[in-house]
Order: structure tokens, then C-alpha cells, then sequence
């Protein structure tokens, strides 16, 4: 990831959203701390995930209504470990 510094990446945005489609994030830095980090669209949505909360993932699944689902679980206190 190539870090840009504050100025220089404002003097040249177009640049380094260039970049960011062509090589991957660009980072931005300001007093030589990570500040920021500029990603194409596609990678932000990626990154992002649907934008669904999980209730509402679960209430979409097929069996959000069904009420007689039997988990099994094995009820024992320990288990062997073996090392």
C-alpha cells in the first residue's frame, strides 16, 4: 500500500484515486500517522458486507418460522483432550 502524505495527497486526489483502482488502497498520513485510507467503490462495498443487520439476516432465513428445530448438544461436563 503505497502512504501518501496529507499535502501531497490533496494537491494530487485524482492521482491517487488512480491509484487506489490500479494498485489497491492508498493510505493517508498525516504527521506520520495513518489517517485515512482511500479504496475504489467495489472494495468499500466488499468490505462493507450487505449493509443487512444479522436480524434481519435471520428473519429472512427459510426458518425463521418454523418453531419445532431440535439442536443436538452434547450435554457432558468434559471432554478428553489429547496432547
Amino acid at each position: 500500500m503505497h502512504a501518501w502524505q496529507m499535502q501531497e495527497a490533496k494537491a494530487r486526489l485524482s492521482e491517487v484515486v488512480k491509484c487506489a483502482e490500479r494498485e489497491g488502497p492508498q493510505e493517508i498520513t498525516l504527521h506520520g500517522h495513518s489517517v485515512a485510507v482511500v479504496l475504489t467503490r467495489e472494495m468499500y462495498d466488499r468490505l462493507a458486507g450487505t449493509g443487512q443487520s444479522l436480524v434481519d439476516f435471520m428473519r429472512a432465513s427459510p426458518l425463521h418460522e418454523q418453531e419445532d428445530i431440535a439442536f443436538e448438544r452434547n450435554q457432558t461436563l468434559t471432554r478428553e483432550i489429547g496432547f
